[in-house]
């Protein structure tokens, strides 16, 4: 049994919480680096990102490419027959998209959540003007953001932290503003900011597994934003 040996699995905000063990890497982490696969009565393995559907369930916190190369060989059936004891189990071919499914839902739904309960800023130049009085803990741009309301509103940000050079940036989300616009309620909405540690934490977190599970962050450079406290901290290497 291996001890994870890298920042793969194991998310910057960390805590060292309880571990689970990755069925296919044996790799062990907090299990909020990892996902859960859970069964159904039926016997259909599905994705369950929020781990609390009853019954047992499995740990997996490989990438989807790794995932794919599993289902198709047969390591996943053979691991998930292993962890269920042999009991009738059915994979759906189309596993990888259910479950970026489930983590993009998780992430819509976890937005409008901090929206309604008012930790969540949109507009522009009322994000600007909360970013360069220190309030925002954390900042986000749609996928299909301009790059120079990206750039004023990142510089904005860093004003307010006392970090200007340190290249602190806002998470470029893997939605753009028409999903973020229907998630929150509000017209055309391109960039957002949680003014609230524990908010930013609770978003950031559903970020990185996304962007582990895809794979963004040795592909594309992009990273989930800063958790940005009273130091500046660097940034967080999840699902980027």
């Amino acid at each position: 049994m291996r001890t994870l040996p890298n920042e793969r699995l194991r998310p910057a905000d960390s805590d060292g919480g309880p571990e689970r063990k990755c069925i296919l890497s044996g790799d062990r982490a907090p299990r909020e680096a990892l996902l859960r696969l859970a069964v159904s009565p039926e016997g259909l393995v599905l994705p369950d990102v929020h781990a609390r559907a009853p019954g047992r369930g499995a740990w997996i916190g490989v990438t989807r490419a790794e995932l794919e190369k599993a289902l198709a060989n047969g390591n996943l059936k053979s691991a998930m027959a292993r962890a269920f004891r042999g009991a009738p189990l059915s994979i759906p071919a189309d596993l990888p998209d259910l479950i970026e499914a489930a983590l993009l839902r998780a992430l819509i739904e976890r937005l409008g959540l901090e929206m309604r309960a008012g930790n969540l800023l949109a507009g522009s130049d009322r994000i600007g003007e909360q970013a360069r009085a220190g309030r925002v803990r954390w900042l986000g741009h749609a996928s299909d953001a301009g790059e120079d309301g990206c750039r004023k509103l990142d510089q904005a940000w860093r004003v307010g932290r006392e970090a200007e050079g340190s290249g602190l940036a806002g998470a470029r989300l893997p939605l753009d503003r028409a999903t973020l616009s229907v998630a929150l309620g509000r017209d055309n909405v391109v960039h957002m900011a949680l003014t609230q540690a524990a908010a930013a934490e609770r978003v950031a977190s559903l970020i990185s597994r996304l962007e582990r599970f895809q794979r963004q962050a040795e592909e594309t450079g992009t990273n989930s934003g800063m958790l940005a406290g009273d130091d500046v901290s660097p940034p967080v290497p999840v699902a980027n």
